[in-house]
């Protein structure tokens, strides 16, 4: 028995960032589970990390249904509009309630290895937060510029994973990882397909309250008339479709350009034993709403590599 617990291999999971689509994670790891496949390792990049920080703490089940009924509206009112801070959102609200959702543990305390990816502001270096507070390194790794404000912290101002390390591969290699599971969801949020996808995507309605609290961080606001009315503030921030983006389609469009590119390179000097890439195109990086249909594709993207899981496990089936 203890020959076979020695030659078992250590499965690392990777968990990728990608805004909305991060919830596919949610069905990746139950259909893992439910494959008999139990990672040992589990490192990730912003929206991977929190999912990631929900399966290290028992709180997956509790993060799946909360996601499946948020509303996009609800979300925004978890959201405190503070622009002084470097971002359009200062994250601490948010980060609140996940505190209080997964509870508050120190990364060394878990069962079993977890760490997250973040980005320091100041040298552009990759950081890796394998200690302190489980909420405190989501936060600094879901931190996207832009929209998030840099996370203050003893290691320097941090930014977003997905940054400098989109699907964490080295930082499970680096925790010990025999063989790594990787999860990617950036792999088609670019070119033809993406602006496809945008032109029949629906405007996000955003409330009015967190309209009038932007509007109240920006010198002017609505009434000085500098941004006009709440619903112009709404189309200058979301955009009236492929040829007129708004704010944030160009920031995450951005964003995802470079993630992908940043993929793509790390792949080819470090691959994983085993990607998966769900299919989420059609569902945007602020479509937070539309949790069941990512962690629907996130059980499909298991069921398609289940063969290549099972070579790579040595398993039989």
């Amino acid at each position: 028995m203890s020959d076979e617990k020695i030659a078992k291999p250590r499965i690392g999971l990777a968990l990728g960032s990608g805004s909305a689509r991060g919830w596919a994670h949610i069905g990746v790891i139950q259909a893992l589970q439910e494959a008999g496949i139990e990672p040992d390792i589990v490192c990730g990049s912003s929206l991977g990390a929190l999912v990631g920080a929900a399966f290290v703490t028992g709180s997956l089940q509790a993060l799946e249904t909360w996601a499946r009924r948020i509303t996009w509206i609800e979300l925004m009112r978890l959201l405190d509009v503070r622009l002084a801070a470097g971002g359009l959102i200062e994250g601490r609200r948010l980060m609140s309630f996940f505190r209080d959702l997964f509870g508050d543990r120190a990364i060394e305390d878990l069962d079993q290895p977890f760490a997250t990816v973040a980005t320091d502001l100041s040298s552009g270096r990759e950081i890796w937060l394998r200690s302190g507070s489980v909420i405190d390194a989501v936060h600094a790794s879901v931190a996207l510029p832009g929209i998030f404000a840099p996370v203050e912290t003893d290691q320097g101002r941090l930014l977003d994973g997905g940054l400098v390390n989109p699907v964490p591969v080295t930082l499970c290699r680096a925790l010990g990882a025999d063989v790594i599971i990787a999860v990617n969801l950036n792999g088609d949020l670019v070119g033809r397909r993406q602006a496809r996808r945008r032109s029949r995507r629906k405007r996000l309605p955003i409330p009015t309250e967190l309209l009038e609290r932007i509007a109240k961080e920006i010198p002017g606001g609505l009434s000085g008339g500098i941004l006009g009315s709440a619903g112009q503030l709404a189309i200058q921030l979301l955009g009236e479709g492929p040829e007129r983006p708004g704010y944030f389609d160009v920031v995450l469009g951005a964003i995802a350009i470079m993630q992908d590119q940043i993929t793509r390179s790390h792949m080819a000097g470090n691959p994983p034993d085993v990607l998966l890439e769900p299919r989420l195109r059609e569902i945007a990086l602020l479509e937070f709403n539309r949790a069941d249909e990512a962690i629907t594709e996130g059980r499909n993207s298991v069921t398609r590599a289940l063969p290549a899981l099972n070579e790579c496990l040595n398993r039989g089936g």
